[in-house]
């Protein structure tokens, strides 16, 4: 897999989108999030499904449908996984993004 910006900066806005941020407890709509990642609606839906594929995010309900990510099978995934490897190269994260200091 080459570096993909587009699912990176969905799945590290996912990765540290904390429950308190959330509009709903269920979690954040695909709309909601294609605003906060500044990228095309169809984009962060394809986006969404490799990461669902790959059991690191998963939805609740149907319309809307509300996404979350899951920490528990990420910690899980091969080390060597490329979509593992893609959210933990932090090379050019802007962290102030994602924390309030």
């Amino acid at each position: 897999m080459c570096e993909d910006k587009e699912l990176k900066k969905v799945g590290l806005e996912l990765m540290f989108l904390t429950p308190e941020k959330y509009e709903k407890p269920e979690g954040i709509t695909a709309v909601e999030l294609a605003k906060l990642v500044e990228l095309p609606l169809e984009t962060v839906k394809k986006k969404l499904n490799i990461l669902k594929e790959s059991d690191i995010v998963f939805a609740k309900g149907i319309n809307p449908k509300y996404w979350t990510f899951n920490e528990y099978n990420f910690q899980r995934m091969d080390e060597d996984d490329d979509l593992f490897l893609l959210l933990c190269s932090f090379d050019d994260v802007d962290f102030d993004r994602y924390f309030q200091y």
